[in-house]
């Protein structure tokens, strides 16, 4: 019998994944278009969760707040863990 309970529980975990990184991506984006420099502006708003870091250009200040700034901050950890 096929225990389906582990591979759903790893589909959930990638979509939440996929959907942080296009988040990031579309705010990014956003920003660089309007001439902010989007690594400081991302740092600024994970650090103190003012969402004035984020510009309302192509409504990224809205997106980002789709999803929780710690799943942000675990994501950007894992990443760079795993490209070293």
């Amino acid at each position: 019998m096929n225990n389906n309970t582990e591979t759903m529980a790893f589909r959930s975990d990638e979509l939440r994944r996929e959907t942080i990184r296009k988040v990031l991506d579309l705010v990014n984006t956003a920003l660089k278009e309007k001439g902010y420099n989007s690594v400081n502006q991302l740092s600024g708003y994970l650090i103190s969760n003012d969402p004035a870091y984020i510009s309302s250009h192509k409504n990224a200040r809205s997106v980002i707040q789709t999803v929780e700034r710690y799943e942000i901050i675990e994501e950007l950890v894992r990443y760079y863990l795993e490209q070293k």
